[in-house]
């Protein structure tokens, strides 16, 4: 490597991509490429390697996307659902074939030649499939080669092709909405009469996937939702399958919280909640000591939409919520949180639609309204629960009963997240993490309705999509944005005019509002973000907000020219202040806990602690296998639901 490219700032590749999991799309596992053959359950999928045609099973988490144009291999349209008959049986010939020259260790020539003989093939050919066969050790090995198909090329005939749509047209897209196995079943009864072959449940799968949302929806007798015109009465908005819309919403808990340091009450933290409508499930929150604002949403929404394996480690919750993927609508009320520009944007950014709830109708929101009621009646359970009212309060004092922590609040709402998902739910007659299964994987009685979700391919890339973000000029002395920032990023772009308007150019940034440390400078040209720091002091755990308020205190002490040093030592007073008062004042202790909230720098992204946590990270239980919760633990929820 050249002086100039270790020199090089290191930045972020803008990585928008996903990693699909349905069958036949092409993944990257540590340098190897597989074609994905079966998908097993939430953490695991089969896949063949497309070089040697050998089957894997293969981790969804350690998976990435890969451009299948510029793969090559053998086996790249090897699908072990479409070996036939004959192919097994040519396997199994050449098997026998082979199957007396595997004794020993060394090949006798002799014996080899003899062999071939008898069998009337050519002696090259049997050293071939023997070394196919040691290398894999697996009669699949010897299935013929297959070189795949013409793209769009069907494996039907056009008979068979014929047939299925119009069992289609004429019976899963009718208002009996029956089940994908009952329209295969009606097409194979079909081609039994007409006695010809008849095609697999994944073609028939496949076909009818083809089908456009809206031309399922109005055949299936859903009309409303085909045309987007919901003449909802209360708490009828439904969705036809997961993620098809996800509702969020923001409460404040009905629980008290201590600080960290003290153990004195801090007041209470605002939880942001994210719902599948289609199956109840749970698909994200956010939680902060903070009143909602656009970041909750983005946050919420972020956690939503990645893998919650590592989530769940860094709380030491040992279960399974095996939720991800991008929601086709969010829906919400009409809060200026949710309709804020960088959130608008990101939203575009990533085809995720928005929707609001339409005015003086609360219904549209009624499954995000009631699972927020059912989380605040799960606070009364708790110590330092502040009930609903005063009344419901008398007698009680809450600040006094106080005991958990913001990290040991956080760790128990995991929890109940865990339990809600897993208990049943009257609406769907059925736990939501069964009716989220059976979406997937269906039963012995239903097919499943859509294949798994696309899975992010890099966490905090995606992320910093959704941040707020601003345009600046860069200059000799580096990039404002409230507070001075510079790195040698910034440098080719210093003095730079965009050729449009003449002007100076306005490059792109963002920023976590929860830090004021750094911001995230995109270069138009390598398409990187690039972490741009604060030219001054670092301070810990300081939110924009903050610092923007001491700059104010600093003009207002009549100073003509505020710089650096005075907004460091206004900060630094303030925050000696909060200190002081931290043992006595509520209000500074919130602050307090706030500002070290911040500074361990969790996100849906990182989720790891950057100041020691409680538990070392090692300490905590990775999710285990099964997932189930105590048969005690259900029970003693589910009075809540």
């Amino acid at each position: 490597m050249s002086d100039q490219d270790e020199s090089r700032p290191q930045g972020i590749k803008l990585d928008r991509s996903f990693v699909s999991l349905t069958v036949g799309t092409l993944v990257c596992w540590q340098k190897e490429i597989f074609r994905i053959t079966q998908v097993l359950d939430f953490q695991s999928v089969m896949g063949i390697n497309v070089e040697t045609g050998r089957a894997k099973l293969l981790q969804m988490a350690e998976l990435k996307p890969v451009l299948a144009e510029k793969v090559k291999g053998a086996y790249i349209h090897h699908d072990l659902e479409d070996i036939t008959s004959e192919e097994w049986a040519t396997a199994q010939m050449r098997y026998s074939v082979i199957a007396p020259l595997l004794v020993g260790v060394k090949l006798d020539k002799g014996a080899v030649e003899a062999r071939a003989k008898e069998a009337g093939i050519d002696a090259t050919t049997i050293y071939r499939w023997i070394k196919r066969y040691k290398d894999y050790r697996e009669v699949t090995a010897l299935i013929p080669m297959k070189r795949g198909w013409a793209k769009g090329r069907v494996r039907v005939t056009d008979k068979v092709e014929e047939l299925i749509g119009e069992v289609i047209n004429e019976f899963h897209l009718t208002r009996q909405r029956p089940t994908l196995t009952a329209t295969y079943e009606k097409v194979k009864d079909r081609c039994k009469a007409l006695r010809i072959d008849h095609p697999t449940l994944k073609t028939v799968r496949a076909r009818v996937m083809q089908i456009s949302d809206k031309e399922l929806l109005r055949g299936r007798g859903y009309k409303e939702l085909a045309d987007n015109k919901h003449s909802a009465r209360p708490g009828s908005l439904e969705a036809e399958y997961p993620l098809k819309i996800v509702q969020i919403d923001h409460t404040p808990t009905n629980i008290m919280l201590v600080d960290d340091v003290h153990r004195r009450p801090i007041g209470r933290p605002w939880l942001t909640l994210a719902i599948c409508v289609h199956s109840r499930m749970i698909t994200g929150y956010f939680l902060s000591m903070n009143a909602p604002s656009a970041v909750s949403v983005a946050m919420c929404l972020v956690h939503s939409i990645l893998p919650k394996e590592r989530w769940l480690a860094l709380h030491g919750v040992d279960a399974k919520w095996p939720v991800w993927g991008k929601p086709v609508t969010v829906h919400s009320d009409n809060g200026p949180d949710f309709k804020a520009r960088s959130l608008v944007q990101s939203c575009i950014n990533h085809d995720i639609k928005r929707e609001f709830r339409p005015v003086k109708t609360p219904h549209w929101g009624g499954h995000i309204e009631r699972l927020l009621g059912t989380f605040s009646l799960l606070d009364k359970k708790d110590k330092g629960t502040t009930f609903s009212n005063p009344t419901e309060r008398k007698g009680y004092d809450s600040e006094k009963e106080a005991i958990y922590t913001f990290e040991e609040f956080e760790t128990r709402l995991v929890r109940n997240i865990i339990k809600y998902n897993n208990t049943f739910h009257s609406a769907i007659s059925m736990a939501p993490l069964r009716k989220w299964n059976l979406a997937f994987f269906g039963d012995q009685e239903n097919a499943p309705l859509v294949p798994l979700p696309p899975r992010v391919a890099d966490p905090w890339a995606f992320q910093l999509d959704f941040l707020p973000s601003a345009r600046r000029v860069v200059h000799h002395y580096g990039v404002e944005w409230d507070a001075m920032y510079y790195a040698e990023a910034l440098r080719p772009w210093i003095g730079v005019s965009d050729p449009e308007t003449g002007k100076a150019k306005q490059c792109l940034f963002r920023r976590d509002p929860r830090d004021i440390n750094r911001i995230w400078f995109y270069d138009p040209v390598l398409k990187e973000y690039f972490e741009v720091p604060i030219t001054h002091a670092k301070h810990q755990g300081t939110t924009v907000a903050e610092y923007v308020a001491a700059k104010k205190k600093a003009r207002k002490q009549g100073m003509d020219t505020v710089d650096e040093e005075t907004i460091d030592r206004m900060l630094e007073e303030n925050r000696q202040q909060e200190i002081e008062a931290a043992a006595n004042t509520k209000e500074a202790r919130r602050k307090a806990q706030t500002r070290t909230n911040n500074t361990k720098g969790v996100t849906p992204a990182r989720p790891e602690r950057h100041m020691a946590p409680t538990k070392a990270p090692s300490a905590l239980p990775m999710p285990d296998a099964s997932g189930l919760l105590a048969e005690d633990d259900v029970d003693t929820f589910g009075d809540v639901f």
